[in-house]
């Protein structure tokens, strides 16, 4: 095969009759196979169509320029098609993608082009004149006279991120010209969730061209504009994001670093919801990024937001064992400082039942194994609770762990788990030496009590297999074991109980 497909000579010799046809239909050839090839997501036919007609330079859009999908059809010599149920136009087959991926060199520039093509259509005198409600979340989004809209919104600062010309610079600098282009901030919030309804555009700061360029990565022109006289880079946007949050948020280290590198930004500064930057990275699992913002002196890596989840909650609740190592590295760092309900992050990690994580956390001497939340709740109850077998045995391994400290009620682990049928648990916590299987809670009930009641027969079985074991020990008011059994119709759990009677 030429390129390892057998199909390399017959594609050549295909793209060699698209341009022998010259002038404007070649050029509208290579185009779309440039479009089909690079594009983010699939095209629609009509979006495909439209992004042809685009001359970059021009400030209208000319409806005669705008060629149709049969002409498209003919011009790319049988390599497209457009599918019947989406109406996206796509490759015949998955190897004409794979031949133009292998020769990238056809298209030239082909993501900067893309890009000055979806900046010149954001800028055209036709989009530029669009009502801001003409996209909105409660509105019909009747695209018919710009198609290309969507897709150049959302989309050009990709393509810019991967290739950036300064032209397309130039453009984007143009575009952010509008600090308050209401049309185009409603279809790139609502791309990133946030609904626009509950934005009041009126009230609220502008999503300028800053905040829009550190959103999408691209760090020439987030420098351009932080260069603008009275720039604020800590100013926050509609959604109340300030340009650090975006590209925190994103995942963009090289705009991260930049900001961080000007005088007078705040790292700390949150969103509405009181999270910081760091509290974004460390959820998102970010490794560099959190590295780089612990670089950042002035840095709070405690910082809580306002439902009390710091930057190491995030990445405890997520299962970032790496951002944990990263963030539990500095000396300034306290693993063990409970949340707004008095939770410690051991005890989390427990309940979701992270073994690396609670390793991780195991290994501080600073951290204590036992420390109880408001409710009296320690890592052990919650592990034993939500039957995370390996973490019991990770914390039973420790000689500093209470296993049978009973808690307010006066119930232990063992009563708890016995109530449950949690029966790898029961035998794990039976295999410690300072257990005891027939220690009475405050109302007398012992843990066969509790699992007789419940009809827990394989606990019952493995409880009375211990001499220590009283079968007939009777709680407060006198009830056995055998009586809350037979109450409760567990005919195989007083089977059982008989036979030790």
């Amino acid at each position: 095969m030429t390129d390892g497909l057998g199909l390399g000579d017959a594609y050549g010799v295909t793209l060699g009759r698209i341009r022998e046809q010259g002038g404007e239909k070649a050029r509208l050839g290579m185009a779309a196979l440039m479009w089909i090839s690079n594009s983010e997501r699939p095209l629609a036919a009509d979006e495909l169509c439209h992004a042809l007609s685009v001359k970059i330079g021009s400030p209208n859009l000319d409806a005669d320029n705008v060629p149709s999908i049969g002409t498209l059809l003919a011009c790319c010599q049988g390599l497209i098609a457009v599918e019947k149920e989406t109406s996206t136009v796509r490759f015949i087959h998955f190897t004409v993608q794979e031949y133009l991926r292998v020769h990238f060199e056809l298209f030239g520039s082909a993501h900067s082009t893309m890009a000055e093509t979806c900046l010149n259509y954001l800028n055209s005198q036709q989009v530029k004149a669009l009502s801001p409600t003409y996209y909105s979340y409660f509105w019909n989004r009747d695209l018919q006279s710009t198609p290309f809209l969507e897709y150049s919104a959302l989309y050009w600062g990709r393509h810019a991120k991967r290739q950036t010309s300064d032209r397309a610079k130039f453009l984007a600098l143009k575009l952010f010209e509008d600090d308050n282009n209401g049309m185009l901030t409603r279809i790139i919030l609502e791309e990133y969730g946030y609904y626009t309804f509950h934005v009041s555009f009126d009230t609220r700061p502008p999503f300028s061209g800053l905040h829009c360029a550190c959103l999408f990565g691209i760090i020439e022109i987030v420098a351009s504009l932080v260069e603008a006289e009275g720039c604020d880079v800590n100013r926050e946007d509609c959604v109340g994001n300030t340009p650090l949050l975006w590209a925190a948020k994103n995942g963009h280290e090289g705009v991260v670093e930049f900001l961080l590198g000007l005088d007078g930004i705040d790292p700390n500064k949150p969103d509405t919801y009181g999270k910081t930057p760091l509290s974004h990275a460390a959820s998102a699992g970010r490794e560099e990024l959190v590295k780089i913002l612990l670089q950042r002196d002035g840095l709070h890596p405690n910082k809580p937001d306002a439902s009390g989840q710091t930057p190491l909650s995030y990445a405890i609740q997520y299962e970032h064992e790496g951002v944990v190592k990263i963030l539990l590295g500095r000396d300034d760092f306290n693993p063990d400082e409970p949340d707004e309900s008095g939770r410690t992050q051991l005890s989390l990690a427990a309940e979701r039942g992270w073994e690396r994580v609670v390793k991780v956390l195991l290994e501080r001497e600073d951290v204590n194994p036992n420390g109880p939340d408001a409710g009296g709740q320690t890592p052990l109850s919650y592990a034993v609770r939500y039957e995370r077998e390996g973490v019991v045995k990770m914390l039973l391994g420790r000689d500093d762990i209470s296993p049978d400290e009973p808690d307010e009620l006066g119930r232990t682990q063992l009563s708890w788990a016995a109530q449950a049928g949690r029966e790898g648990i029961v035998k794990i916590l039976l295999e410690r030496d300072d257990v005891d299987p027939d220690k009475p809670d405050r109302f007398g009930r012992t843990q066969l009590s509790w699992a007789a009641q419940a009809g827990r027969e394989g606990v019952v079985k493995i409880l009375l297999e211990r001499d220590e074991v009283n079968p007939n020990k009777p709680d407060k008011l006198g009830r056995t074991p055998l009586w809350h059994a037979s109450e409760q119709g567990h005919d195989g759990v007083v089977a059982l109980l008989r036979k030790r009677i």
